[in-house]
């Protein structure tokens, strides 16, 4: 099963993505957590140069580059560790590359949708949840200093907040919205219901005869 986390910084994914995996470990998955950007030598240099540099470029220039390193995320661990019956956790995937990179009609969403099957030659989580929360409120959370991405500003970021709404649908077969204002316990609470859901559907398919 393979799931993603996604949502504005500050909205919590690191904190939701670490609960969620010892639950699963504790239901007896082997599981791997990931993130995209990165989780290979060649997606973490890719990030880098993404959000750790002051490098100008368009977005159509960004969104290649996260294209890229999730290209390789797919294929040198995503799809392997799939192949093996593991339970993948990924923080953040393709919605978030059409979302940041279509805001203010930058790179046209349907565009980025087109060449995220490229990259990921059509896999999809079987499950997106995404942590909303209002950019006033997850910029007062944020305690690291903004990385490029971020520093666009709070306009900027609410803008990204509803993108996400709106593009959500498209990110998987399985969705939902996950109210990040909430405590805690409760955020994992809402995502444990979520992901039971879906994973008792999912244990109910038969097996690929492929």
């Amino acid at each position: 099963m393979f799931i993603a986390l996604d949502g504005i910084d500050g909205a919590g994914k690191s904190t939701q993505i670490a609960l969620l995996t010892r639950w699963l470990t504790d239901q007896g998955e082997q599981v791997i957590s990931l993130r995209d950007p990165g989780s290979t030598a060649t997606g973490e240099a890719i990030r880098q140069i993404l959000l750790d540099s002051q490098l100008q470029m368009h977005r159509r220039c960004e969104a290649l580059l996260y294209m890229a390193a999730r290209s390789q995320l797919v294929e040198e661990r995503i799809r392997p560790a799939l192949a093996e019956g593991k339970t993948v956790v990924s923080d953040r995937f393709l919605l978030a590359n059409v979302v940041y990179q279509s805001v203010g009609k930058a790179v046209d969403a349907d565009l980025l949708w087109r060449l995220g099957e490229i990259a990921t030659a059509r896999l999809q989580p079987d499950l997106t949840l995404l942590l909303d929360l209002p950019a006033g409120e997850a910029v007062k959370r944020q305690r690291n200093p903004p990385d490029r991405v971020e520093s666009r500003g709070q306009a900027y970021m609410e803008q990204v907040r509803q993108a996400f709404l709106l593009q959500l649908p498209a990110a998987s077969p399985q969705t939902a919205v996950i109210d990040a204002s909430q405590s805690v316990a409760s955020m994992h609470t809402a995502i444990v219901q979520q992901v039971q859901r879906v994973r008792h559907a999912h244990l109910q398919q038969p097996p690929d005869p492929g």
